[in-house]
């Protein structure tokens, strides 16, 4: 079982001493070995400590995909420090207001996005991602972190509007790895694919993190790009890859596909959203099983797997629980609900969150002796499989980047346009869902939908900005005057009345 006393980087410093020139990462044209990315987080805790970080200091990134995640993230772990990766999709006031509620120590910045994280922190803090690569390994720095140490603050848009941070410990960490393992049976002969965000919980820690932790190999793509996958497919050779409905689809419509050798996978998995069994049918026909994880931030987020020995009879399932979770299906007064009847699902492990960060209100509200309210509503048939029926009612996943309405709410609510307005998810074919204004006209105002869409620029990342605006005569309330939202999305789905 794990030391008490190690850090999470202690897992890379084994791996290094048993399998010191096995390759851990690939990324563009560098290639690290595992006794190489052992030296390298070394190297960047002595920099972060020589640099005033210590326990409990925050370190935030900000970029694309790049081994420095993987570094910092890691060299926090031994320094007892938090990392804190930020979406480089967000606009600089989305990042300013993050930065002032977590207070980074530091900021490291790709150099693209340099000058913005200058002006979110408007501070001394940032630091371009050339000031880690000449830092060498003559210094060293203090090993102080342990498991129960926080070790990552993701941010997660709220239902209110303002973004919550989800801490999560070093053991989390750890615990989330075994139950990746467990779901792809894991080892060092496994090569993984990776190109979803780093800033997300589901690209660092569905298969990245877990893989190096289990000794495996990582190639990093910057991005995504789904004929780079398929080219690389090919030439790397790899056991596994993570993808949402929406590269899913992307994959599968490329005009590479077919010719593509696709025997080296062992299976994709999926996540993110509800998966819709057309995005994964073209690789079950090419002999490619698709599974499933389910989660959340909170949950680090390996909390139902479907495994993908178990996901062809079952395409529409995301699974059971994860091998160290359990899962509660429980009605509006928490008892658990019969099978076949839906109810909220509930998780407990040690993989979720101790706390959301300086809200001790919202921790207080999400979690009931252990247990964490996903907010998310679905049911378990007779055998135990689990079935999501609606991903937290309000929020729209939109190419598995999560959207929620009371962010674009707010900013509609400041506008003279409208007596009354709200937000909705409206299925897409290419992104799964967009974002919908659904409003009522003033009568002083002469307001086009253009004039509406305009209302986001500059305020919120543009995968968050509403696509459409539907112009109704009132919307639909119950009688305590809350906006019916159901039916609001029944209306707009079943009518074809868009401005």
């Amino acid at each position: 079982m794990w030391d008490k006393g190690s850090d999470l980087a202690s897992w890379i410093d084994r791996w290094a001493g048993h399998q010191p020139e096995a390759l851990a990462i690939e990324f563009e044209e560098s290639h690290a070995s595992y006794r190489e990315l052992s030296q390298r987080i070394a190297d960047v805790a002595a920099w972060l400590h020589e640099h005033g970080v210590g326990p409990g200091d925050r370190v935030a990134w900000l970029g694309t995909n790049h081994p420095a995640v993987i570094h910092l993230l890691l060299a926090c772990s031994r320094l007892g420090a938090i990392f804190l990766p930020l979406n480089s999709r967000l606009v600089v006031a989305e990042h300013q207001w993050i930065l002032e509620d977590a207070e980074p120590q530091i900021l490291v910045a790709e150099e693209m996005f340099y000058e913005h994280a200058q002006e979110a922190a408007q501070s001394d803090i940032v630091y371009a991602l050339d000031d880690l690569t000449g830092i060498g390994n003559d210094s060293t720095s203090p090993r102080v972190g342990r498991p129960s140490d926080a070790v990552l603050l993701a941010y997660t848009s709220g239902t209110t509007g303002t973004p919550k941070g989800a801490l999560l410990t070093q053991s989390a960490l750890a615990s989330n790895a075994v139950n990746s393992a467990h779901a792809h049976d894991l080892s060092p002969q496994d090569r993984i694919l990776t190109f979803l965000p780093l800033f997300h919980v589901g690209g660092l820690n569905i298969q990245t993190l877990p893989a190096l932790m289990t000794g495996a190999s990582v190639l990093l793509h910057k991005a995504f790009d789904p004929g780079e996958w398929l080219k690389d497919i090919e030439r790397w050779q790899p056991t596994w890859s993570l993808f949402v409905p929406a590269t899913l689809n992307a994959v599968a419509s490329h005009p590479q596909f077919e010719k593509t050798e696709l025997s080296s996978l062992k299976g994709l998995m999926a996540g993110s959203s509800t998966i819709p069994e057309a995005a994964t049918r073209p690789f079950f026909e090419r002999g490619v099983p698709v599974g499933q994880v389910y989660g959340a931030t909170e949950t680090a987020p390996t909390a139902i797997v479907m495994r993908v020995d178990q996901a062809h009879n079952r395409p529409t399932s995301c699974g059971k629980a994860a091998t160290l979770c359990e899962i509660r299906i429980v009605n509006d007064d928490g008892t658990d609900v019969s099978p076949g009847a839906a109810g909220e699902l509930w998780v407990r492990g040690p993989n979720i969150l101790s706390e959301y960060w300086r809200n001790p209100e919202a921790t207080s509200a999400s979690i009931t002796d252990g247990w964490f309210h996903t907010g998310d509503v679905g049911h378990a048939d007779r055998d135990g499989w689990i079935y999501i029926d609606d991903r937290k009612k309000d929020v729209v996943i939109s190419g598995g980047e999560n959207i929620y309405p009371a962010e674009l709410e707010n900013i509609l609510a400041e506008s003279p346009f409208f007596t009354e307005s709200t937000v909705v998810g409206m299925p897409d074919v290419r992104w799964g869902e967009i974002p919908v204004v659904v409003a009522v006209a003033a009568d002083v105002a002469q307001a086009s939908s253009d004039d509406v869409l305009d209302l986001f620029k500059g305020r919120l990342a543009n995968f968050k900005h509403p696509k459409r605006v539907v112009w109704v005569d009132a919307l639909p309330r119950n009688v305590m005057g809350k906006v019916l939202k159901h039916e609001v999305r029944e209306l707009i789905n079943n009518n074809e009345i868009f401005d």
